[in-house]
């Protein structure tokens, strides 16, 4: 198994009934790869507060190292308001500012993301100058680099975008962002995979993934195109969906899972959690593979 380091966004979604379940995107891709029996380390903040404790002590629960959630005296522990339609999509209201918001840079970060397999990031953490300096200082070390785009107008500049993406390894897209990295890059083309092509061309990457919700996923993996067919299932809510698709994918990439395969283990995992209310619900591979042979 793989040392893999994820950096970002630590909180606590709160639904429409009150309720609360521990989000923020690389932390759910974290924990998926935990799950998957990854060696995983979190960086990240939370505040010295009721909701900081909680936290910790449910990432405790899920064995995932709370070493380098480093605690801030300042800022409180992260909050995201969530609201869902019909459809169970959901839109989000993110607190500002948050602990998350100030991460602060050490020689043991540098050191643990240099001895990794793969780093894991997002562009919302670059929305206040602490924690945007910080990744940057980790990029410059980091072997691999995943990029999640996950964009949360108005958390993002077009300019950011484009330096984090030419620093990435893999970029992980849903067909929206793509679209909006698509324009603002000057591209023209019109079918999904022509516009895969021209950003791997633009940002000299050649691991990227586009997720497409029930229709699936393409993944362009050294020089081939790889379609994840969608799995149906009634939607609860897409919380964290997509990032336990990443995580599942990354998983199985590292492990040397042949692509084709990978992508349709991660199709399937993203699927069963938008079924399950909450971003991070404990899966067992026993329920993702009956899930798989169901459909």
């Amino acid at each position: 198994m793989s040392k893999i380091v994820c950096f970002g966004e630590v909180l606590w979604d709160v639904f429409p009934d009150g309720s609360e379940k521990v989000g923020g995107a690389p932390l759910n891709v974290a924990l998926r790869l935990k799950d998957f029996g990854h060696e995983v380390i979190m960086l990240s903040a939370i505040g010295t507060d009721v909701l900081g404790t909680a936290l910790i002590a449910h990432l405790e629960e899920r064995h995932l190292s709370v070493a380098y959630v480093q605690q801030s005296k300042t800022y409180p522990t992260g909050t995201v308001q969530v609201q869902l339609d019909a459809n169970g999509s959901a839109n989000y209201t993110i607190a500002y500012p948050s602990a998350w918001d100030h991460i602060e840079c050490s020689q043991a970060l540098l050191q643990e993301v240099r001895t990794a397999q793969a780093f894991v990031f997002g562009s919302l953490i670059t929305r206040n100058a602490v924690s945007k300096d910080t990744l940057f200082q980790l990029l410059e070390v980091a072997p691999y680099t995943i990029f999640d785009l996950n964009l949360r107008p108005p958390h993002y500049t077009e300019t950011v975008l484009t330096q984090l993406m030419a620093t990435a390894n893999f970029i992980k897209f849903n067909d929206e962002e793509l679209d909006v990295v698509c324009q603002f890059l000057g591209g023209t083309s019109t079918t999904l995979e022509a516009k895969i092509e021209y950003i791997a061309a633009q940002t000299a990457t050649a691991h990227i993934c586009v997720t497409m919700g029930a229709d699936g996923a393409v993944l362009w993996y050294e020089g081939q195109f790889y379609k994840g067919k969608g799995y149906p299932v009634t939607v609860v809510d897409t919380v964290g969906a997509g990032d336990s698709f990443l995580g599942t994918l990354i998983s199985q990439l590292l492990n040397g899972i042949p692509p084709q395969d990978a992508i349709n283990k991660a199709c399937a995992v993203g699927a069963l959690v938008a079924g399950i209310k909450g971003a991070t619900p404990h899966l067992s591979a026993t329920q993702i593979t009956d899930f798989m042979e169901s459909k």
